[in-house]
């Protein structure tokens, strides 16, 4: 892996030097232009950090062809300035797509530029100084904003403890370490099962896995390992044949997004050299599988690996990984006795620049048979999905009229044979606010609806909505039981959303405006290659094309079912035979 490192990230210093700008005229002198936007920016994906980190392990390597180049060394200088130019006056950077003034992303940046600022200082190359001297005085600068600097997601305090720890170790100040205590009190947020708060599978499980370990090893707190041990044994459970992550139910930006396991390499090298695991070495091995160059400025991999030599000869076999499975996470985690603690806080559920999470914790089930790859859940509009070989079915999920938008399922049970999920609404409407209750611009001219005190409002014709779905396998692929009872005549959508790479048929259907699929019935078929999957159940009880506040997904192949309340449905899922006999 090691070798194959050192070429993409040739490449990547490459493709950076290509989009250097080198106009002294420019307000981007020496910054490196991002492709998607046309700008230089200072952030640890698309900034110019990430093209520095590049060129500063080509530089130090003697491996690589840009071993001690010196145009690049001239071109990494002006990068170096460019960053220490638009460092803000506070020590902050703003990453640019949001977060002005951000200490979380100046964090990002420092984790990364603090790694390349001590590979190059392990040079013995005169000429390397004053790009030393200017990265040294960016991070300098960083400390006041790392010392005072908040946070606004959970991930990011333990990435600011990183942070705090390398400017340790750079500088000696102790202040660093004593805000990074401060964070750490606040107590490790995650399940038994490995789950963090966000239920970020494809961004930022990751992140909270590998500052942890940097904050382990900085701040000397070898227990912050545990929690990263837990979450890479839960990830074992969560990617596809493929290689592509479970994000069907994230807290975050990837939800039912593709990703795959380039993140995870240096948790999983890490801890795979550190306690001689062969499932985490073989996870680094996949994960190595699906890096196309060393990572953006923070977890630039090749930087670890020439700053721990040892990692470049971490070995894994995807063999130790198993790929016959069913395990239902935080089956047991008791999540409703911690939500229902929230009422003592203080903060009555508010929370700003954030949210809550109260998702933390909900069950997820995952099922795998060889190729075929299945995933049950909780808190998030989808309920189910399926891979089977190339066919991809990336949701089923259930929407209606009643409180208008998806309905979440909130419990999950373990059946004989499958799983039962349960999800309830309310929505009541309230009456006036007592007369000794009101402010006194009631009585004015003007009375602002926002002035009033609507939490003195009486609760008045609260309605209940309860439903059910009951996953069952069967020899041939899975069974969906729903029913829901009250209220009468309550309009409920059904989507089934498929990759858009396959060929949908459907044996009486309508085309919506918008390119979807309204099944009235008969057999729905859905091919990609040789796969297959079949689905019957289709039903045309009314004529809505979509459910109010529940988004469809772009890019993907559509059909819905609608059908109203009262309901007992039943809708059957074939799997090609050629896969069918692993379930």
């Amino acid at each position: 892996m090691y070798r194959q490192l050192v070429e993409s990230n040739d490449r990547a210093t490459e493709r950076g030097i290509e989009r250097q700008i080198l106009d002294p005229e420019s307000r981007y002198y020496g910054g490196t232009m991002d492709p998607f936007s046309g700008v230089a920016w200072v952030n640890h994906t698309t900034g110019t950090p990430t093209d520095m980190c590049f060129w500063g392990a080509a530089i130090s390597n003697q491996d690589s062809k840009y071993y001690r180049d010196e145009d690049l060394l001239k071109r990494l200088r002006l990068a170096s300035e460019f960053v220490l130019r638009h460092q803000h006056s506070d020590g902050s950077i703003s990453p640019g797509w949001t977060n002005y003034h951000s200490p979380p992303d100046t964090a990002f940046v420092v984790v990364g530029y603090s790694q390349l600022y001590q590979l190059l200082n392990q040079q013995d190359w005169a000429p390397l100084q004053p790009v030393l001297d200017i990265m040294r005085l960016f991070l300098e600068r960083t400390i006041p904003v790392m010392l005072t600097g908040g946070c606004h997601t959970p991930n990011h305090r333990w990435l600011l403890c990183a942070a705090l720890g390398f400017l340790h170790e750079i500088f000696g100040i102790e202040e660093a370490v004593q805000r990074a205590e401060q964070w750490l009190a606040e107590g490790i947020d995650i399940t038994p099962d490995g789950e963090w708060t966000e239920r970020s599978n494809g961004i930022y499980n990751a992140v909270s896995d590998i500052m942890l370990i940097h904050a382990a090893r900085l701040l000397n707190r070898p227990e912050l390992l545990e929690p990263v041990r837990l979450n890479l044994r839960m990830m074992v459970y969560l990617v596809h044949p493929t290689g592509e992550i479970v994000t069907d139910y994230s807290g975050r930006q990837d939800l039912g997004s593709i990703h795959g396991l380039s993140s995870y390499y240096l948790p999983y090298t890490i801890m795979a050299k550190l306690d001689q695991d062969p499932i985490f070495a073989g996870m680094a091995a996949w994960a190595a599988s699906d890096l196309t160059d060393p990572g953006v400025c923070s977890v630039n991999a090749l930087v670890r690996l020439l700053l721990e030599p040892e990692l470049q000869q971490t070995t894994g076999t995807t063999d130790a990984i198993p790929d016959q499975y069913e395990v239902m996470l935080n089956e047991h985690f008791v999540r409703e006795s911690y939500v229902s603690q929230m009422e003592n806080v203080g903060h009555y559920g508010r929370i700003s620049h954030s949210r809550m999470h109260t998702d933390f914790g909900a069950p997820v089930a995952r099922i795998r048979a060889g190729e075929t790859s299945v995933t049950v859940m909780t808190e998030v509009p989808s309920i189910f999905a399926l891979r089977h070989g190339k066919v991809r079915l990336l949701a089923v999920q259930l929407a209606s009229y009643f409180n208008p938008g998806y309905v979440p399922m909130q419990q999950m049970t373990r059946l004989s044979e499958g799983y039962r999920l349960t999800g309830e609404q309310k929505k009541g409407y309230y009456g006036p606010i007592p007369a000794n209750l009101l402010p006194e611009s009631a009585a004015s001219d003007i009375s602002p609806w926002y002035l009033l005190p609507h939490q003195s409002r009486q609760l008045t014709h609260e309605q209940t909505f309860r439903v059910g779905a009951e996953l069952q396998p069967t020899e041939n692929g899975w069974n969906m039981h729903l029913s829901g009872q009250e209220p009468e005549d309550i309009m409920m959508q059904l989507s089934f959303v498929f990759g858009s790479e396959g060929e949908l048929t459907c044996e009486d259907a309508i085309e919506t405006s918008e390119g979807h699929y309204l099944w009235k019935g008969g057999t729905l078929r859905y091919t990609c290659g040789e796969d297959w999957l079949e689905i019957t159940g289709g039903e045309l009880g009314h004529l809505a094309a979509t459910v109010r506040e529940a988004k469809l997904p772009d890019k993907c192949k559509v059909v819905l079912v609608n059908f109203m309340t009262p309901f007992d449905k039943t809708i059957q899922i074939s799997l090609s035979p050629s896969m069918a006999s692993k379930i």
